[in-house]
């Protein structure tokens, strides 16, 4: 096989692409809160130790700052965040009604064949290690744009949308050595005030709504339309002839 001819550098790389992947199909199959966070919070563990490892066979230091960042915040301050926020909001033990599991994890799986088949662009300009990567990032990608889509709760969704940054933020270390450093911190610093943000934004919608399930809300507008509708005839009752006389 051509995997067994790789380096011990390149198969580990693969290996940790996997279980990327693998956290990423647990998530989109968790429908408990807690559950979900401590799954993204375990792949901002696996992408840590890819970027260390990176950094240390090809002997750039600044992804050491990156991997610190990314542990920093994808396996401590973002997870301990949702966390709390979950435990203030009393959702940590919710169970997400998720509607047809295993036609979602049928279509998760469509989306990494996809992934491979636009990686295949690249088969003669990198190695099988690059392409695989390249193939686990726009999996990753495309796994949590279908989480944000399917999931109807806002936290779930902001889950989904920081998986979507760790699948660039894999490929940007393994296949480029990372980006430059400021960029880092910059989206480093951008991720950290979003996920602030989304706190905020938390509270606002369960203070206004009484529910963090986005799903509720165009029943709320449903059922407002419907309560206009029937006061009209009330509303005409009241004026009718005979009550004049």
């Amino acid at each position: 096989m051509e995997f067994a001819k790789l380096g011990l550098y390149n198969q580990a790389i693969i290996l940790f692409a996997a279980l990327a992947l693998l956290t990423s199909f647990l998530m989109l199959a968790q429908a408990r809160m807690l559950p979900l966070i401590f799954t993204f919070a375990w792949q901002g563990f696996l992408l840590t130790m890819v970027t260390v490892l990176v950094a240390m066979v090809t002997d750039h230091r600044d992804l050491y700052v990156s991997a610190l960042l990314t542990f920093v915040l994808k396996v401590v301050v973002i997870p301990w965040l949702l966390y709390r926020l979950s435990v203030r909001l009393q959702m940590q033990y919710n169970a997400e009604q998720i509607a047809h599991p295993t036609l979602l994890l049928i279509s998760g799986v469509v989306l990494v064949i996809f992934s491979y088949f636009v990686a295949k662009s690249i088969i003669h300009l990198s190695g099988l290690a690059t392409r695989n990567i390249i193939a686990v990032s726009i999996a990753i990608e495309l796994l949590g744009m279908l989480l944000m889509c399917v999931r109807k709760s806002a936290v779930a969704q902001v889950i989904g949308f920081m998986s979507m940054e760790s699948g660039i933020f894999f490929a940007a270390s393994v296949s480029a050595y990372g980006m430059p450093l400021i960029v880092e911190l910059g989206v480093a610093f951008d991720i950290l005030v979003a996920s602030i943000l989304f706190g905020v934004f938390f509270f606002h919608l369960r203070d206004s709504f009484g529910s963090l399930d986005v799903g509720q809300y165009n029943h709320l507008s449903e059922a407002n339309g419907a309560d206009a509708i029937d006061v009209r005839p009330v509303m005409a009752s009241a004026h009718t002839p005979g009550d004049h006389a």
